[in-house]
Parts: C-alpha cells; structure tokens; sequence
C-alpha cells in the first residue's frame, strides 16, 4: 500500500496521535488555547492598565511579586491534592478562580482589591501559565496517550498554546485602540472591557472540561492491592506446608490474614512521591532550575530592552521581531515530535536546546542590528521545543499516579528560579555590564544541556508504564486503535 504525501504528514506531525487519543485530548488542547489567548490578551496590558490608574511603580512591582507567589502556592497545593480530589474539579475551580478574578479587574479600580483578586485567584500577569493547570492537563495527557503517541500529542499542546497567546496579544491590542476611539470611552474603559474577554475565556474553559470523561481522572493502581495478595497467597502456602495433615488448621491459618487485609486505611489527600522517583526528580529538578535561573536573567522582556539600549530601535520595530520570534516558536514545536521519536526525548531536548543557548551566550557580541536578530530568532525559534519532550520524559520516569504532584513541584521550582533571575540582571544592567547577564544565562544554559545528556540519556523509560497499562481496561480501545498506525509507520 503506498502512503501519499498527506497521509505521511499526517502521521509524522502527530496528527493522527491527537485523532486516535481522543476527544479529553482535543478538550484539553482547546482549553490551554483559550487559556493562552486570555493569558496573552491581559499580559499586553496590565501594566497600562495599572499606570492609566495612576498606579506608582513600586506598586506594579509588588503586584507582579505577590501574584506570582500566590500563583505558585495555589499551583503546589492543587497539583498535590488533584488525583485525590479529582482532575477535572480541580480544573474547574482554576477556571471559576479565572472567572471570579476576571470580574473584579473588570469592575474595580482599587489596588488592594485588585491586588487580593490577583493573589487568591488566577491571573497571569505576565502572560506565562502560572496557576494550577499546566501540571494537571500534561499529566491527564500522559495519561490518556501511551509511549508511542504522547510526544506527538503534548507537541501540539505547546504549540496551540503559542499560538493562542499570540493571538490574544495582537486581538487585545486591536480591540483597545479600536474601542478608545469610540465616543465617550476612555482609556481605561478599554481596558476594563478585555477583562470581560478574559471572563468568557473562563467559561469557555469550563465547559471543556465539564465535557470531559472520566477517562482524565487518576485511578487507583493496583500495585498495592497485588503486593496483598501475593503476600495472602505465600502465606497461605506455607500454613498448607506446615499443616498438611490437618485441614482445619489450615483453613484458621487461611482465614485469619484475610480479614487482616480487609482493614481499610485512611488515604491521604494529598499524594505522595516514592524515593524512587525522588532520586530521579532531584537531578532533573537541579538541572532545570539551573535552565529556569538562566532563562529569568535574560527574558524576552529583558533581551528587547537590552537591544532598545544598544541599538535605540522604534517600538514598532521590536514589536515585529518580537511578533516574529513567537511565530517561530510555534512552528518549530510542531516538529519537536518527530523528532522525539527518531532520536529520543533526551537527544531531541539536547540538540535543539544547545543551539539556542550558543545563541544566547553570543548575543551581545555583534555590532550590528542583522546578526544580532538573527541570534534572536535562533533563541526563540529553538527555545521551546525541549517542552513537549521534557513533559514526556517526566512521564515515561516517574509513576502514573505521582506526575501530577510531581509536575507541579517542577512548574513551582521553575518559576521561583526564574524569578531570581531578573534581580541579577538589573544589577549588572544598572553598573553598564548588561552583557555579561547573557554570557551568564548562555553559560549556564549550556550545563543544563550537558548535565541533562550526561545523567540521563541511557535511562531507561517507561517501566513503570508497561504494567499500569496492563491493568487499566479502560485503555484497551485506545491500544487497539493505535495499533492501525504502526502498518502505516513500517511503510514509510
């Protein structure tokens, strides 16, 4: 049977692995995408809302500040109690705390309550997904995929989110000046009202998740209901051996360890981590808080003022490489999954992530606007697809019922690292010694790509996986359906 071109794509870009996952799969990408838009449609501005308010920069600083660690803390505590309380509750309640945060932005105009709105309930203040969703949706997904198709599907999550965050920017920044120009809105009216936009994207998200099946939520793995019997069973026999001739002490012997086992004991609510999966986690959470130090030290917001500073280009200029460099940064995500599955999920996080930090380590040396561009675009273009690899080798390494809690801690490391970096950049921006903040970030970058070579690119994966999936029956028409890929993938 020969393959059109169509259908190889098809294939190969991982379409076909969203299709055959499923519609939670399908839900979940629209949610983040509509999450993204809302995310990136305030991000844009929230700053000129505060200022248009007359709002000191002391104050913007200590609302980013407080926002942030507000959203770390509810990300941790609703990540670690998720699988018990259930997924998709959880998700709900990220979006009505979106909802509820929305209507008093688009209503108020006091700092304290806005401030208070911000720090209870989930707003992103700087266009990143804070907040307690991430961890939760890359777990359901590596949940409902398998080895074979979960790079492919977590891919197209990152690469929709990209593009809705870009779309929410340039929609907001439309929408503003398009309504500031009616007759009797002002400034902050137009303001006012892209909160509203962020409210509806709330609702929109709970409804996805509302229609999601039960397939998304954690179950029960077996391993200690097993470990149980096989004790029962050994003890069992060895009754049977030492009492052979008499059946009645036997049967005591039998009977008595049972209604042992049947005590039930209390579950936790909030989910614990093996210290297998500790070892593991402790290296990689090392590594990536490295990376995460390194990418606050020169984030995009800090790399266009540094190029402002150097070069004194027009903001509408920025705005475009800016614009551009996100573009890119969708597009080649998408092809982070291939390549995931022709070179592995450590080789494929490596090789793509090393460019761009070379990038960021030789970003100030040109003298010139064209290279120095050109350096910027390879950062960006190239920067986020060790993402969807990342969220998968977490998953193929660490046991089905702990990722959830286990991404959670990593997304909460991630942004307390990356939010010491700005402090050290301003430091040696304010002493004319901004370049050395990228040669830094640049630098550590690159030992985040080494270590993470070294300690990890013979692990061996999924181990867990292959007997959890063994027990869980509601994935047998999910397995049965893949298997109409694998003709496709030998032919080609």
């Amino acid at each position: 049977m020969q393959i059109t071109p169509m259908k190889w794509l098809y294939n190969e870009f991982g379409i076909a692995s969203v299709y055959t996952t499923g519609r939670d799969a399908w839900l979940i990408i629209l949610g983040r995408c509509c999450r993204m838009f809302a995310y990136g449609a305030i991000s844009l501005i929230i700053a000129l809302f505060f200022s248009s308010l007359n709002f000191s920069d002391f104050y913007i600083g200590l609302f980013m500040t407080l926002t942030l660690l507000g959203d770390v803390l509810l990300s941790l505590f609703l990540t670690l109690v998720a699988d018990r309380v259930g997924r998709r509750r959880v998700l709900i309640l990220g979006a009505l705390l979106m909802v509820l945060s929305g209507a008093v932005f688009a209503v108020f105009e006091n700092f304290w309550i806005l401030l208070a709105a911000a720090v209870v309930g989930v707003i992103s203040a700087t266009g990143g997904d804070f907040g307690p969703f991430r961890a939760i949706e890359e777990s359901t997904l590596s949940y409902l995929t398998t080895p074979k198709t979960r790079s492919d599907v977590l891919s197209w999550y990152v690469a929709t989110s990209s593009l809705g965050s870009a779309a929410g920017t340039e929609f907001s920044g439309r929408a503003v000046d398009f309504l500031r120009n009616r007759d009797g809105w002002l400034l902050r009216d137009a303001y006012h009202a892209i909160f509203w936009l962020y409210i509806i994207m709330g609702v929109m998200i709970m409804i996805f998740t509302l229609l999601m099946s039960d397939k998304c939520e954690a179950v029960e793995t077996p391993s200690e209901k097993e470990a149980s019997t096989m004790l029962l069973d050994e003890r069992q026999s060895r009754a049977a051996g030492a009492n052979e001739d008499d059946d009645e002490g036997s049967q005591d012997l039998n009977s008595a360890p049972i209604h042992d086992s049947e005590t039930p004991r209390k579950r936790s609510l909030v989910a614990r981590i093996s210290l297998e999966t500790r070892l593991i986690m402790y290296k990689l959470w090392f590594l990536l808080t490295v990376d995460s130090l390194a990418d606050g030290m020169v984030s995009y917001s800090l790399t266009n003022y540094y190029m402002d500073r150097k070069f004194h280009l027009s903001k509408s200029t920025l705005g475009d490489i800016t614009s551009i460099s996100y573009f890119l940064s969708s597009c080649s995500t998408v092809f982070a999954s291939p390549l995931s599955r022709h070179l592995g999920l450590i080789n494929t996080m490596v090789f793509t992530h090393l460019p761009s930090s070379a990038a960021v380590l030789l970003f100030p040396i040109p003298q010139g606007v064209p290279l120095t561009v050109v350096l910027f675009f390879i950062r960006t273009g190239l920067n986020n697809m060790d993402q969807a690899p990342r969220a998968a080798f977490i998953a193929a390494v660490v046991k089905p019922d702990e990722r959830t809690a286990v991404m959670g801690i990593t997304a909460m490391l991630r942004t307390l690292a990356s939010t010491l970096g700005p402090t050290v950049t301003g430091s040696l921006a304010g002493s004319d010694k901004f370049w050395i903040a990228f040669v830094a970030a640049g630098a550590l970058r690159i030992c985040y790509d080494l270590g993470l070579f070294a300690m990890f690119v013979n692990m061996k994966l999924h181990t867990h996986e292959l007997k959890d999936q063994v027990a869980d029956p509601r994935r047998s028409n999910d397995e049965e359906e893949l298997t109409e890929l694998e003709p496709m993938e030998r032919e080609t």
